[in-house]
């Protein structure tokens, strides 16, 4: 079964795929680093974190504190949620 987050993820992926970016998923397991974005992608040498939310939620302090380092250090991160997918396709459009 789907959840509304998924749903997302693969509108992403989708977005993702047809840059022919380079993208993976973090584990999730207790050996990966918590609050990681959902979404790890490398295009033309730039670094962008993806963290996908349904609905209104809103990502944890963790997951912003570590969205902030991957800023401070010369990369990109977002959220995406169903109505704000047009972010990511407007990531790549800028770097085209």
């Amino acid at each position: 079964m789907s959840t509304p987050e998924s749903k997302v993820k693969a509108r992403c992926v989708d977005i993702i795929k047809k840059y022919k970016a380079y993208y993976f998923f973090p584990a999730q397991n207790g050996y990966g680093r918590a609050g990681v974005p959902d979404i790890i992608v490398c295009f033309r040498g730039m670094f962008l974190g993806v963290e996908c939310k349904a609905g209104f939620n809103k990502p944890t302090a963790l997951q912003e504190r570590e969205m902030a380092e991957i800023q401070k250090a010369g990369g990109s991160a977002m959220v995406v949620r169903e109505d704000t997918i047009e972010l990511l396709e407007q990531w790549f459009l800028e770097r085209k």
